[in-house]
């Protein structure tokens, strides 16, 4: 029995050379995320600023011009960041704040899925009420459209708009504010290295 605490002992320590590993897939899998909804926001710059304004069908925010200029900022300039983990503890920091006011303010009212599901068990009414409209959109697609090449890439789902992937983004921006951009594989780590040799 020592021997084998012994052996995971040293595995994990020699682990530790790797652990720059899961902060470095964090960043990559969320660059192109947040650079594609800031490059949307900004491509469709007029819709998001109505969008950000208008309480009846919008969000409802005040000064929808400057909340639209500071998240596609946020986003765009923060994947970037995040892509050579430059700044990543800070740069965290508004894409926290912009994936707390997308659960907020956008998608807590439908629950937790992002894709309507009925089957699941955090289904709410909401998702089990559209079960019923897919079935129906399902039947009027197989008597007048072309079912099977409809249906080719993939089956033809509802979206639930829930809070799914937000708090799967800021857990995942949590956890990169907790670590930082990585060992050995953000430039904030040589940067930390340059600047702790300096002080020395």
């Amino acid at each position: 029995m020592p021997a084998v605490v012994s052996f995971y002992h040293r595995l994990i320590t020699h682990s530790q050379q790797l652990s720059g590993l899961a902060p470095l897939l964090l960043r990559l899998y969320l660059a192109p995320v947040l650079l594609q909804a800031g490059w949307n926001k900004y491509r469709h710059f007029d819709n998001t600023v109505a969008w950000f304004g208008n309480a009846d069908w919008g969000l409802g925010l005040p000064a929808p011009a400057l909340l639209a200029v500071l998240a596609i900022a946020a986003e765009t300039l923060g994947a970037l960041f995040l892509l050579l983990g430059l700044f990543t503890r800070l740069v965290s920091i508004p894409l926290l704040v912009t994936m707390l006011v997308a659960i907020f303010a956008v998608h807590w009212p439908n629950g937790w899925l992002a894709i309507a599901d009925s089957s699941s068990w955090l289904a709410n009414e909401r998702v089990l009420n559209s079960a019923t409209q897919l079935d129906a959109a399902k039947s009027l697609l197989q008597q007048h459209g072309n079912y099977d090449w409809l249906t080719g890439n993939g089956n033809i789902v509802i979206l639930n708009n829930g809070i799914e992937f937000a708090a799967t983004y800021f857990v995942m921006l949590l956890s990169l504010f907790f670590s930082g951009g990585g060992r050995y594989t953000s430039i904030d780590h040589y940067l930390s290295r340059r600047y702790s040799a300096g002080q020395r």
